[in-house]
């Protein structure tokens, strides 16, 4: 085989090693994540030994503590559909009430829904939202 057929033949080979690689990488990317679920949306399509990523606003006064166990509800972050939460595990420090959450949970009795051990997630409030609501309050 002569050389320059030789190198066109690696550089082929390699340019479809390169671009295999990287559909398998966007592949994984996109398939691996599963969107979040709103309360409302849960109680509407949440089946028994499923799992799911739930979102959305810990509702005022929901919190309490019953022995090691977390109870709360959460509710839509626009709305009034909320679903109680019973979760163990460890609590974020920025974990409160009006404080937007991703939670996996599973569905239990009734509407209840049983969070994952250790997956309870706190988003912090973006920082934005104090300049947003300081120049709306200007106008």
């Amino acid at each position: 085989m002569d050389p320059a057929r030789k190198r066109r033949f690696r550089l082929v080979a390699a340019l479809t090693a390169a671009l295999v690689l990287a559909g398998g990488l966007v592949y994984t990317s996109f398939s691996a994540g599963s969107p979040a679920k709103t309360p409302s949306e849960l109680l509407a399509t949440a089946q028994p030994g499923e799992s799911y990523k739930l979102t959305g606003k810990v509702v005022e006064g929901s919190i309490r503590h019953e022995g090691d166990t977390l109870l709360f509800s959460v509710r839509d972050r626009d709305g009034t559909t909320s679903v109680p939460v019973t979760y163990t595990g460890s609590v974020p420090d920025p974990f409160r009430e009006g404080r937007e959450i991703i939670v996996t949970v599973s569905r239990g009795a009734g509407d209840t829904f049983v969070a994952e051990k250790d997956s309870l997630v706190t988003k912090c409030p973006s920082k934005f939202e104090a300049e947003d609501d300081a120049a709306s309050d200007m106008s």
